[in-house]
């Protein structure tokens, strides 16, 4: 499995994606943006705005490669002299409170060293928690994961609870997912060929995922509180992504395309000095289930 294939596959994983994210929505077409990276490489990335489902969302692809400089050894501890890096990533902000916002990256590094690894994963973000929803979505994760190892699923949920964790905040991002980091034929215990295999099933599953959990809330009636409700969890969202993302800082450090780095962010978002929520309303429901460990499965 040569770097050059995975990176094709992932191409051609991104317009697959993108196409039925379409059908998904139903009324907006992604607009495409073409780049190059100086230092060699580029990707494409595309948009989607103002549908009848996503407010905002973003399908990008990229494959770059160049030399590993001294900020990327001392920040990321990356060891060797190039690297080739290539991925895909999604994140889609809804409009409707009842419609949650998802994200999911698959990516390869290579080094000159021989060293290399997969990554990625697929978390939700939900407004309001409801129960049964988070449930099924982990469910579907699990069945995905358990198709290449009985180990999979348990060990990179608990990846995704520790990783979409918000310290300052002292709540998850969400109710988590999948996330997976440095997995080769050693640390996984698959070929490389079974582990190329298990990202491009968790991508071609990934808009199925998300049409289930667009389905039961895109036609749900909202109030201009609940939108306050979304656009302040939306907030927490920005949050993680600045402050805590290890994929941004690697794409800001290894010289990445800004653009398309933060297209991640939504299009609104709102911060309320010391906002206090009712004890027994739904937004303080949401709140208590925002953390680790929670047995969805």
């Amino acid at each position: 499995m040569t770097k050059d294939k995975i990176a094709n596959q992932f191409k051609v994983l991104q317009a697959d994606i993108v196409s039925r994210l379409e059908i998904i929505d139903g009324t907006a077409m992604f607009k495409s943006d073409a780049w190059d990276r100086v230092e060699g490489g580029g990707g494409i990335t595309k948009i989607i705005e103002k549908g009848s489902v996503i407010e905002k969302g973003g399908v990008a692809f990229s494959a770059v490669h160049g030399p590993v400089s001294e900020v990327m050894k001392s920040q990321l501890g990356m060891k060797g002299d190039s690297f080739f890096a290539t991925g895909v990533s999604i994140v889609l902000h809804p409009i409707n409170p009842h419609v949650p916002i998802i994200h999911m990256n698959i990516r390869y590094f290579e080094l000159d060293s021989g060293e290399y690894w997969f990554g990625g994963g697929i978390d939700l973000t939900p407004h309001y928690i409801v129960e049964e929803q988070a449930r099924h979505f982990h469910i579907g994760l699990k069945k995905i994961c358990d198709k290449y190892s009985v180990h999979f699923y348990d060990s990179f949920k608990k990846g995704a609870d520790d990783y979409f964790f918000i310290p300052h905040r002292n709540e998850t991002r969400g109710i988590g997912g999948i996330f997976f980091d440095h997995q080769n034929d050693k640390t996984s215990g698959i070929t490389k060929d079974n582990l190329f295999d298990f990202c491009i099933e968790l991508g071609t599953e990934f808009p199925n995922l998300y049409n289930e959990q667009v389905i039961q809330g895109k036609n749900k009636p909202f109030t201009e509180d609940e939108l306050n409700w979304r656009n302040l969890r939306r907030g927490r969202y920005v949050e993680f992504n600045l402050v805590n993302d290890r994929g941004t800082k690697f794409g800001l450090l290894s010289g990445g395309r800004t653009e398309s780095i933060l297209m991640s962010l939504p299009a609104n978002a709102t911060w309320e000095y010391n906002k206090q929520i009712e004890e027994n309303s739904k937004e303080n429901a949401t709140l208590k289930l925002l953390k680790k460990g929670i047995q969805w499965v």
